[in-house]
Order: structure tokens, then C-alpha cells, then sequence
């Protein structure tokens, strides 16, 4: 039981940096594994990175490895999605996602989402 809430998506140039905010209730945040997904315009949503519970594992998808860096604060129930060197393509909502579970690149085995929040990219 947890929800998702994300913040601190905007609009940004090319080469930028934004950090993603992702707040979730309660005190049971530091169960779960969490992952980020996001979705564009007319596409699927895809996997973007998740990372282990205790933080130890970390998956990044091919797209955004390098770029982007996932973190997780449990005092304060919040994950992070640091994204740097942003590109055009990674324009997109960004939804964080939790799961019972290892971490999982299939937004199905995904249990909680939050509401998203854009990030756009411009040239």
C-alpha cells in the first residue's frame, strides 16, 4: 500500500539537467522496488530504470544509460531520477511505479503508479 506522487518535470533545452522527485505515503515506502517508466506521445510506455530495494542493484535501459541516475531517500519516502544530457527523444511523461518484488523492466509487474509528470526537451 503506497502512493506515488511525482514532481519536478518541465520544459528544458537539449543538454539539460532535471531531477525528478517521486514523494510516496507512509512508512512501508522502504518495502517496495521502484522503477521509472515514461511514455511519449502516441507510444507504449517503456522502461526508463528501476533499482533494488536496499539500492545495491540498479537497471537502466540502453536509451538513458549513462544520462540518467536513479536514487532513493528512505527517511524521507522519496525517489529521484537525476537526468542529465537530456535529449529531444526523452521528451515524455515520467511516472514513478513500485512493486512488491525484484526489480523488473515490465511495467505489469508493477503494483502502484503515480500520476506522471512531463518532461520536455526542446532543440
Amino acid at each position: 500500500q503506497v502512493q506515488l506522487v511525482e514532481s519536478g518535470g518541465g520544459l528544458v533545452q537539449a543538454g539539460g539537467s532535471l531531477r525528478l522527485s517521486c514523494a510516496a505515503s507512509g512508512r512501508t515506502f522502504s518495502s517496495y522496488t521502484m522503477g521509472w517508466f515514461r511514455q511519449a506521445p502516441g507510444k507504449e510506455r517503456e522502461f526508463v530504470a528501476a533499482f533494488s530495494r536496499s539500492g545495491g542493484y540498479t537497471h537502466y535501459a540502453d536509451s538513458v544509460k549513462g544520462r540518467f541516475t536513479v536514487s532513493r531517500d528512505n527517511g524521507k519516502n522519496t525517489v529521484y531520477l537525476q537526468m542529465n544530457s537530456l535529449k529531444p527523444e526523452d521528451t515524455a511523461g515520467y511516472y514513478c511505479a513500485a512493486r512488491n518484488g525484484l526489480t523488473s523492466t515490465n511495467q505489469y509487474e508493477y503494483d502502484y503508479w503515480g500520476q506522471g509528470t512531463q518532461v520536455t526537451v526542446s532543440s
